[in-house]
């Protein structure tokens, strides 16, 4: 039974309107309603989809009920819609049978989310330390960046590694290239032109390295990590896809900043030079081969460019309309 009870203004001024129907079968308890400037919609489930003979009990069709012809269905066309969602339903069910269940399905969602929030916490804890100490220090916290953050900074580019795995085993559906490009690149600044060398560690622009790589994560990793749960949180999406457009040439410059400044320093020490048994007693220069890393640096750059904005085309852009 449906029981209705309301007070509107009408023609004749407020009045209380009610009214009560008894359906001819049994209906889902709680209808669905919505309220309009103009009327009040409200929608009655059945219990069981069948085709009834009439809508309520009573053979009579009581005075204020009028059928809506544009949505009526009679017997033969209500038989053909519950026959095509069956076909639809059957249908549904077979592909979901043919598709192999992953047994180790949740497993690896618990690892991915553990993994992107590890990394979160890291990277968090850097940018934080660093405008904390920004803040106090001002620019005399550029000259110390490196004894201060480094260990944190290890732990988390070193386990970024597992990213280039996850690609390779299937586990994510990233590119495995961009994922190469950017965590070879960073690390190769970090443990070489930074970890090998003492005179670079006290460089100012180790600060805008790390600074720029900690904000850069800072959106990129909870991103990841709600989407292992299915959560799309709009401003974290746009922020992901939208960030990087500033900081990822910033991030560049400031790499071949100090690649640059360690030149000097690997040609006078030596470090990493190569010297070849032979009569001409050819020594290949680690400054040389930093040379040519600059030129690979933007390079990848450029690779890690393209990739991120089809990402953010796809993400951000307008949707295509499907066709009818």
């Amino acid at each position: 039974i449906l029981i209705f009870l309301a007070q509107g203004h009408g023609a004749k001024g407020d009045n209380i309107y009610e009214f009560q129907i008894e359906f001819l079968e049994p209906v889902e308890p709680k209808p669905v309603y919505k309220v309009t400037q103009r009327q009040l919609n409200i929608t009655v489930q059945k219990k069981e989809s069948n085709w009834w003979e009439r809508l309520t009990k009573q053979e009579k069709r009581p005075l204020f009920l009028a059928p809506d012809f544009d949505r009526w269905l009679d017997e033969s066309d209500a038989e053909m819609e519950l026959k095509e969602k069956e076909e639809e339903k059957i249908n549904k069910m077979k592909i979901e049978s043919r598709v192999p269940k992953d047994p180790f399905k949740h497993l690896k969602k618990g690892y991915l989310i553990m993994y992107n929030l590890v990394q979160f916490l890291g990277f968090s804890w850097i940018f934080v330390n660093m405008t904390v100490r920004l803040f106090i220090l001002g620019k005399d916290s550029f000259y110390d960046t490196f004894h201060t953050i480094a260990d944190m900074m290890y732990f988390c580019q070193t386990l970024a590694l597992m990213e280039i795995v996850n690609s390779l085993i299937g586990l994510v559906r990233s590119p495995l290239i961009p994922a190469v490009v950017q965590i070879f690149g960073r690390n190769f600044i970090l443990f070489v032109v930074l970890g090998s060398l003492e005179e670079m560690q006290s460089k100012p622009v180790v600060f805008f390295i790390f600074y720029f790589w900690s904000i850069i994560e800072l959106f990129r990793y909870p991103y990841y990590m709600l989407s292992c749960i299915g959560i799309e949180w709009k401003p974290l999406t746009w922020l992901r896809y939208t960030t990087w457009i500033p900081l990822y040439p910033l991030g560049a410059l400031a790499e071949a900043v100090c690649v640059v400044q360690s030149i000097p320093i690997f040609s006078e020490t030596g470090k990493f030079s190569l010297g070849l048994p032979n009569p001409l007693n050819v020594t290949i220069q680690f400054s040389f081969l930093l040379q040519i890393y600059l030129i690979a640096l933007f390079l990848g750059v450029f690779v890690n460019f393209r990739h991120l904005y089809k990402q953010r085309k796809q993400h951000l852009g307008p949707k295509k309309r499907k066709m009818k």
